[in-house]
């Protein structure tokens, strides 16, 4: 636990709790990819191969920055978490970070939650490259 500077008590999550919002996560992107799947079957055959690639990115590249830098993810929202800048838990991390902890934390998989546990802030690699800490969501 962290004082920030109104005094507020900050909480971090503990493992468990991060990856049941990974789950999640995946859970939806798995459906999204459903979705998409669904979409490219209405458009038949004959469509351009960049209309797949498109798909692709939208659903694997964009969902998790994009929640993370304007709102959360929809597994953050379930589990009461949320990103956060470590120098200022108060605000939520810009689209770069986003994107260097995404890209982090997806060529490192599970590895990246091996500092969760040396740190008082509960810091995944992915967090500590991104300058971003994890946080339990007040009321």
């Amino acid at each position: 636990m962290k004082h920030s500077s109104d005094l507020e008590v900050i909480e971090y999550p503990l493992l468990i709790k991060r990856i049941q919002s990974a789950t999640a996560d995946f859970l939806v992107i798995i459906l999204l990819m459903l979705v998409a799947s669904k979409l490219l079957e209405a458009l038949g055959e004959d469509r351009p191969d960049w209309v797949n690639i498109v798909l692709f990115i939208a659903v694997w590249g964009v969902y998790e920055p994009l929640c993370t830098a304007f709102a959360c993810t929809a597994g953050n929202l379930v589990c009461g978490i949320r990103v956060r800048d470590v120098k200022d838990p108060g605000k939520r991390i810009c689209l770069g970070k986003a994107y260097i902890r995404y890209i982090l934390k997806a060529a490192l998989g599970w590895l990246s939650f091996l500092t969760i546990h040396s740190n008082p802030e509960r810091r995944a690699i992915h967090d500590l490259g991104a300058g971003s800490v994890m946080i339990i969501k007040r009321a």
